[in-house]
């Protein structure tokens, strides 16, 4: 086990956020190290339900390790559940669970420590391993499989609309031009193929978006990530809270969009005054960590926290 498998941005501020009720249902849709979840289960009383979901069944180890500080792990508190499952299929969890609303959701979109310090997860580019970036192991397509079977055009769609890569044509034409002799299959090979179209001074910039964009294609992140809002919107009881930890402009737009109108076109549609009609209340409208924060965790630098109620219809 890593020594620390993910340290939660902005932790105390999203759970003042979620407003947890001691009796209440609650859905912590990205476990990962288990932050989020013991925070959330301190708050609890007897009566109290967590159902922490994580596609990657490694996460579940970290249910079953005990803090210093505990007098027992998550695994071994009744009011707690696993759920080895995408976050997309939230509402069919909570129908297998017997659970018609939430008090309270939380998502947090940051890749963990873990995924990022794994070599043989393929997720960075400062270290080799097999170009894999599957955030479920079990099934599904790799980072390589897109690599070496997407034509041309394909793949400089992933890269310009995931990555935000202005020059995704290039990149693209280079991948094709070079699995022709030999196929693509380590993030060392991927990243030598492209250094040469990296500017000198924007290397690990343009790099980290590549990344990101093959990381985004292969787990369906933001078509996941819309299945979520929708499922999340129509699961919250009024009163209850969704809080979003979001980490590039892509998915901040869809959840700001989300929150602000109610739908996931982001469609805002008002009343005779002029008034946006929406079932929610915003509460953080993206909070950003403080410098003290960054300082102790750098990666909480890009995270950006949103906040809303459900409101009676």
């Amino acid at each position: 086990m890593d020594a620390v498998y993910h340290i939660p941005a902005l932790l105390e501020a999203t759970i003042r956020g979620l407003n947890i009720q001691p009796e209440g249902v609650y859905a912590d849709l990205t476990f990962g190290g288990g932050g989020h979840s013991r925070a959330i289960m301190e708050c609890l009383g007897e009566g109290g339900r967590l159902y922490s979901f994580d596609q990657d069944r490694e996460a579940y180890a970290n249910g079953e390790r005990r803090p210093a500080n505990s007098a027992r792990s998550l695994a071994e508190d009744e009011r707690w559940h696993f759920v080895h499952g995408n976050f997309r299929y939230l509402s069919n969890y909570m129908d297998y669970y017997g659970v018609d609303a939430l008090d309270g959701v939380l998502a947090d979109l940051g890749v963990s420590f873990h995924h990022f310090d794994s070599a043989e997860r393929g997720f960075s580019f400062r270290m080799d391993g097999p170009l894999d970036m599957r955030m479920n192991r079990e099934g599904g397509k790799t980072a390589a499989d897109i690599v070496n079977s997407y034509d041309e055009e394909s793949l400089a769609r992933v890269l310009y609309i995931y990555g935000e890569m202005k020059n995704a044509r290039q990149v693209a034409r280079r991948l094709v031009q070079a699995r022709q002799t030999e196929s693509i299959r380590t993030t060392e090979q991927l990243t030598q193929l492209l250094t040469p179209l990296c500017g000198r001074d924007k290397e690990k910039k343009d790099l980290a978006r590549l990344f990101q964009a093959l990381r985004i294609e292969v787990n369906d992140e933001m078509g996941a990530l819309r299945e979520m809002l929708r499922s999340a919107g129509e699961l919250l009881r009024p009163g209850g809270r969704i809080a979003i930890l979001t980490y590039h402009s892509l998915e901040d737009r869809i959840v700001k969009n989300f929150l602000r109108s109610g739908n996931i076109e982001g469609e805002i549609e008002k009343d005779f005054y002029g008034n946006i009609l929406t079932p929610f209340r915003l509460i953080e409208k993206g909070l950003m960590a403080d410098a003290a924060e960054v300082a102790r965790n750098p990666r909480s630098r890009s995270a950006k926290l949103r906040v809303a109620e459900k409101v009676e219809s």
